[in-house]
């Protein structure tokens, strides 16, 4: 009985181990400084990270071109306290908008 109870205790553990390691994986960690003008010319579109849930930094998440050789697109983190980022915001905006 004492076995069980241990085996179904480490168990769980192991469990609980797993889901917080993979809770940060939609989650920027850090920020770029700058972004390249071929970089910026490719982004697609953004979204805000905010500090609730699993993720501790807020961030813009730029989301870039597919690449042909990349099986998903890529992204990109920057800090939205930055001047570049909030013009960078606005500049996608108005091209997602025109695109409508």
């Amino acid at each position: 009985m004492k076995f069980q109870a241990l085996f179904f205790l480490l168990f769980l553990t192991c469990m609980y181990m797993s889901l917080a390691q993979g809770s940060y994986g939609n989650c920027c960690l850090g920020y770029v400084s700058t972004l390249r003008n071929r970089a910026k010319r490719n982004i697609e579109s953004y979204r805000m990270q905010e500090t609730d849930g699993d993720c501790n930094l807020r961030a813009v998440v730029f989301l870039l071109k597919k690449r042909a050789t990349q099986a998903k697109p890529s992204t990109v983190c920057a800090n939205p306290n930055k001047e570049w980022v909030q013009e960078l915001m606005k500049t996608v905006e108005n091209r997602m908008r025109a695109k409508n």
